[in-house]
């Protein structure tokens, strides 16, 4: 007997004329199980929470009392009312953020792609470099909104003494302003600067040799190849850091406390302060879901603005 009439007789051999490899076939419920530990932990801490705060929002909930009325959109109402207390302390909260996102998140762009242009190039000592920038990023809010809150403090710190200064840079605006920015941009510089480098380097470099051939300069190089080669990093790194701006809550708490008459209070420091510390959760709800509206229209225009237009 032949080689090849026995290995057609062992169990499990394949038959004339069909492969001998199978591909296992998927179950319909396969991708489905893949799936099921994600969807389990994003509906119990997304979905339930959000469904949960829309139910709040349409009470007068009072997390003392055992009664939390019904009181359908009136929380919403109340905010967009001029003449009612909260309408205008969540106004003004939200003026804060605005001013503080509209300061801060520009030079949150330009100063972090400087840096990753910088630290792209070959030279001695690069990586260290770029931990020195990146360095300040691990620490938590708690331990910067402290350090610097001695560092300014306008009697005190030492930014005065070693700079001749005599600025409140806790009490007053606009210095408190420049101190929560400056604060902020030197906090978390070091990641946007990681991930324009990380696109950086995805650019192909034989796109800028091709360019220095054709005689571009260095500005022309920049304009033509290296920003259309960073655009969905800078859509990500944009529309990022505008909300991790306008969620701003640390800084404000630990360095200024919202002074001077809560002009540096943030949304996010007055819905925390009006849920936690005044109890009444429907009016704190209420104004989570307007801030959440307020920032997907603005991440809808940023989408809009850096969307690739095809041409005519």
């Amino acid at each position: 007997m032949s080689l090849l009439t026995r290995a057609r007789d062992l169990p499990g051999a394949a038959e004339p004329g069909r492969s001998a490899t199978r591909t296992p076939r998927m179950r319909p419920w396969t991708p489905y199980a893949f799936l099921a530990p994600y969807l389990t932990l994003f509906a119990v801490f997304m979905l339930l929470p959000i469904a949960f705060g829309g139910w709040t929002s349409l009470h007068e909930w009072d997390i003392n009392l055992p009664a939390k009325p019904f009181v359908g959109l009136q929380n919403y109402a109340d905010l967009f009312d001029p003449a009612s207390v909260d309408g205008a302390r969540f106004w003004t909260a939200m003026r804060a953020t605005g001013i503080f996102t509209v300061a801060s998140v520009p030079l949150l762009i330009v100063l972090p792609l400087l840096v990753a242009l910088l630290m792209n190039g070959r030279f001695r000592g690069r990586n260290l470099y770029r931990a020195v920038y990146f360095a300040p990023y691990v620490l938590g809010v708690a331990v910067v909104g402290l350090v610097w809150r001695f560092l300014l403090d306008g009697n005190i710190g030492l930014v005065n003494h070693y700079l001749g200064l005599d600025v409140q840079w806790t009490t007053d605006v606009p210095a408190a302003w420049v101190a929560l920015v400056g604060v902020t941009v030197w906090w978390t510089l070091g990641l946007n600067s990681v991930i324009f480098l990380a696109g950086l380097q995805d650019i192909p470099r034989e796109l800028h040799e091709a360019a220095m051939v054709d005689g571009a300069s260095a500005w022309h190089r920049f304009r033509a190849v290296t920003l259309p080669g960073l655009r969905p990093v800078t859509v990500f790194v944009v529309n990022a850091t505008i909300l991790a701006s306008a969620n701003m809550f640390g800084q404000s708490y630990l360095i200024t406390g919202g002074a001077p008459a809560d002009q540096t209070k943030t949304a996010i420091y007055l819905i925390a302060e009006t849920g936690l510390r005044q109890f009444d959760m429907g009016t704190a709800s209420a104004m989570s879901f307007v801030l959440a509206g307020c920032l997907m229209v603005v991440s809808a225009l940023v989408f809009g603005a850096f969307r690739e237009r095809s041409k005519p």
